[in-house]
């Protein structure tokens, strides 16, 4: 029996989708030097290693995931977590290799999850199919016996009908059915999401690999597992499913235009951008200008702290200010 995702396509997703579009066609567009494509890779690796693994409970912060990723020791930090992010790390390294590969077969999938998996699972084994009935929440996934079974319809999907909907779409159907059908013991929340990210690899969706969709997910946990839940309580239906991952997908590409806009600013040096920096860009994009004190309020940080984030930003030519030491105000630069 080939598997049919059932879902509308509502007047929501197809606001979404143009705004994705256009966003997505101004990254392409835009001019980014091309020794500058390497550092936003590894930023966007970093914080996608960070935010899957986050998810799933690892307790690295950021700028430690960043440290691991550039191959510095974090001596005092348990092996347990270190590992998972190497896994994920190689895990990924594993999906850009094979990025554009038109056929996946079980042996694919068994590899990512070997790679992400080892060592870390608390139960079955890296690599193979599970041969034991699992419970994630409320939701009972399929019998151990059904889970080839169901991994066959899904590749033959992936293989052959995906390719006729937009990544917007594939991407976020074969997500959920991958965890609906949860066919590792341990490990299938990391590899569903990075199946997802190959996908949008795969159809050359995101082909500087400079999308961390994963941010948003891990920002409200809740909200992802409750987008989750919803499909099953909706009798399979996935369309607000698709929603939420467009508007994910919306978000994502939205930071990743500030990346690329501050990565091709002139500057003196290397400049990565902070979570805190990104929202403090995205104020000034949205007021045009802010006063200093209305910068520290809108971030909830002190005057030191606001200062702290603008400074880099000053200095790298992507926000300016103008006025005097009493008037001064700060906005975007302008290219």
């Amino acid at each position: 029996m080939a598997y049919q995702p059932q879902f509308t396509i509502s007047p929501r997703l197809l606001s979404l989708a143009e705004q994705i579009s256009a966003l997505r066609e101004r990254i392409q567009a835009a001019t980014v030097e091309l020794s500058w494509v390497p550092a936003l890779q590894k930023d966007t690796r970093t914080r996608n290693g960070h935010a899957s693994t986050a998810i799933e409970g690892n307790p690295l912060t950021l700028e430690q995931v960043r440290a691991l990723e550039e191959g510095r020791e974090l001596s005092t930090v348990d092996a347990r977590p270190k590992r998972e992010v190497l896994n994920y790390f190689a895990g990924l390294r594993y999906v850009e290799k094979h990025a554009r590969k038109r056929t996946l077969r079980h042996e694919d999938i068994f590899e990512l999850h070997r790679l992400l998996a080892s060592k870390v699972m608390d139960q079955g084994q890296a690599g193979s199919y599970r041969t034991i009935a699992v419970r994630v929440g409320r939701h009972v996934p399929p019998a151990a016996v059904d889970v080839s079974g169901l991994m066959f319809e899904l590749l033959e999907w992936w293989n052959t009908r995906a390719t006729e909907l937009s990544p917007v779409l594939s991407s976020a159907i074969l997500h959920y059915q991958f965890e609906w059908i949860h066919p590792f013991a341990d490990g299938n929340g990391r590899t569903g999401r990075a199946l997802a990210l190959w996908e949008l690899y795969r159809r050359g969706y995101d082909s500087h690999h400079i999308f961390s969709v994963d941010e948003y997910y891990w920002e409200d946990r809740p909200a992802y597992y409750r987008a989750l839940e919803a499909v099953r309580l909706q009798g399979e239906d996935l369309t607000g499913w698709l929603e939420y991952c467009a508007e994910g997908l919306r978000q994502t590409l939205e930071r990743v235009w500030t990346r690329v806009k501050s990565s091709s600013a002139p500057s003196k040096g290397k400049l990565v951008l902070r979570p805190r920096q990104e929202q403090l860009l995205r104020l000034l994009r949205d007021h045009g200008s802010m006063a200093p004190s209305e910068l520290w309020a809108a971030l909830g940080v002190s005057k030191q702290g606001a200062m702290d984030l603008l400074h880099p930003l000053l200095e790298a030519g992507v926000v300016q200010k103008t006025g005097t030491k009493k008037t001064g105000r700060y906005s975007l630069s302008q290219p």
